[in-house]
């Protein structure tokens, strides 16, 4: 029996529409398992996750935002995953200078076929929050 107050956290996930969300399907169709924690948002382009987003996510309780991006150089947009990758890594920064850790941010490069990626990527990130605890506002 699991303990009733084991902290469970809460994933929001921006998925690329032509890989990552297709990875995540994938995962789904072929019966994958892994922790029910996310709750994915399809974006046509990694590079539509706005910071705000990521900081509204945390605000109204994710404990973590997960990005799933095309692998670089895979881009149906040409530079998206690039400009995700500098935008992340500025995000990270800006979360550190407001106190919060920026593990709680992470950034996968997932392809349609990666079904398997997508499952493992998640079952980390989850082992990782819960690690981390809760977040607090």
């Amino acid at each position: 029996m699991a303990s009733v107050d084991k902290f469970e956290p809460k994933i929001l996930a921006f998925l690329c529409n032509w890989c990552a969300y297709a990875g995540a399907d994938l995962a789904g169709v072929s019966r994958m398992q892994y922790p029910p924690n996310i709750r994915a948002i399809r974006v046509m382009c990694s590079a539509r996750v706005d910071p705000v987003f990521v900081l509204e996510a945390l605000k109204r309780g994710a404990d973590g935002v997960f990005i799933g991006a095309c692998h670089p150089g895979d881009c149906h947009y040409q530079t998206g995953n690039y400009k995700t990758v500098r935008r992340v890594i500025l995000m990270r920064k800006l979360l550190e200078q407001l106190g919060v850790d920026g593990k709680r941010l992470r950034l996968e490069f997932i392809s349609a076929s990666e079904g398997k990626k997508f499952a493992s990527a998640v079952e980390d990130f989850v082992k990782e929050l819960r690690e981390l605890g809760p977040f607090k506002k």
